[in-house]
């Protein structure tokens, strides 16, 4: 005889199978790296989101981009969306490639990564579409492998100032590198956290065989003043302080989010930092003592700074619970009657 469950049993279990799901319909995608923190959550992630479907072999996977752009990134109007340039709308196919001799010619496959600082073509990284976007080709080849930074365009600036290439000005480092429009800092920020997250295993082999052992010295000094060595925290500290407050500055997009859900329908795995806004606090930030929550996730928002002679009164809690007497003078991230306080 088949037991029935009682009616509030069944609720309750039926609202747990309902609420234990992930952001932007990623169901239990992410259910791997749940309680995590630090550098810990960075590895949990990269082994949820590393197995993907490479599309074949190497040529074939990289021919298929031209075709999986029309899906990941197409206008509303049809058109290319081009990230490092603004001076006309390309059309699919008919820009494709081919010979460029100024800006607006032709669109190409970049790899927002530089593929010089993981070895070339070697999969599968060469045509992650994570990192690959289609983009003005004459930009593409004036960025060529340097790091992304903030500059004056001392070097060159595209049509309408829309990107820049000139010696670095954000503190940390002085070499040349590219800065993309405001509009899309955030984007590649989050492009660059799945990277040092996905490939966290390869990055010190990077560092040293395309960094400290590369016979180009563009290529070798941009390798090494992007990352720092280790799989954590995987970017160097300049780097790593521009991409966070990029990130910050440029919140997700609709444009990422479904661009995010058109490269999982293509290859099986997801940007975490798309998914969860904010994620990169949970483990280089203010939060990477606090456990991540796959489906319970509070991003970093609504916190108010701080000093320590605030003179703030009130219940006072740690992060994970503990009550206090008073706002403490140690730097950290407390509760106070129930909002989120960061002191510095």
């Amino acid at each position: 005889m088949r037991r029935l469950l009682p009616f509030a049993v069944f609720f309750i279990t039926m609202m747990e199978i309902v609420l234990a799901q992930g952001p932007n319909q990623s169901g239990t995608y992410y259910q791997a790296a749940d309680g995590k923190k630090g550098a810990e959550l960075k590895t949990a992630l990269c082994n949820v989101i590393y197995n993907r479907n490479e599309g074949g072999d190497l040529t074939t996977a990289y021919k298929a981009l031209w075709t999986h752009f029309k899906t990941t990134d197409a206008r509303p109007d049809g058109s290319v969306w081009d990230m490092y340039s603004n001076k006309r709308a390309f059309t699919f196919d008919v820009d494709q490639a081919g010979n460029y001799k100024q800006e607006g010619d032709v669109y190409n496959r970049e790899h927002s990564f530089p593929n010089s600082w993981f070895g070339g073509k070697v999969m599968p990284m060469y045509t992650d579409l994570h990192h690959m976007y289609p983009t003005d080709g004459f930009v593409n080849n004036k960025r060529d492998n340097h790091p992304f930074g903030e500059t004056n365009g001392d070097k060159y600036k595209s049509a309408n100032d829309f990107s820049k290439l000139g010696s670095c000005t954000f503190e940390g480092y002085s070499g040349i590198v590219f800065e993309p429009n405001d509009e899309y800092k955030g984007d590649f920020a989050r492009t660059y956290f799945y990277m040092v997250t996905c490939y966290e295993e390869k990055l010190p082999d990077w560092y040293v065989a395309y960094g400290v052992n590369n016979a180009s010295e563009t290529s070798r000094n941009a390798v090494l003043a992007t990352l720092d060595g280790n799989t954590y925290p995987g970017l160097s500290s300049w780097q790593l302080k521009l991409l966070m407050k990029w990130s910050k500055n440029d919140p997700v997009s609709e444009k990422e989010i479904n661009r995010n859900n058109a490269v999982y329908a293509i290859q099986n795995n997801r940007n975490p930092f798309i998914d969860y806004e904010g994620l990169e606090e949970y483990i280089w930030g203010v939060n990477k003592d606090v456990p991540f929550s796959y489906d319970n996730y509070e991003p970093i928002t609504s916190i108010s700074e701080v000093g320590f002679s605030a003179g703030v009164k009130g219940g006072c809690y740690t992060i994970d619970g503990r009550e206090l007497p008073h706002v403490p003078m140690a730097p950290g991230l407390y509760i106070l009657n129930g909002k989120k306080i960061l002191v510095k």
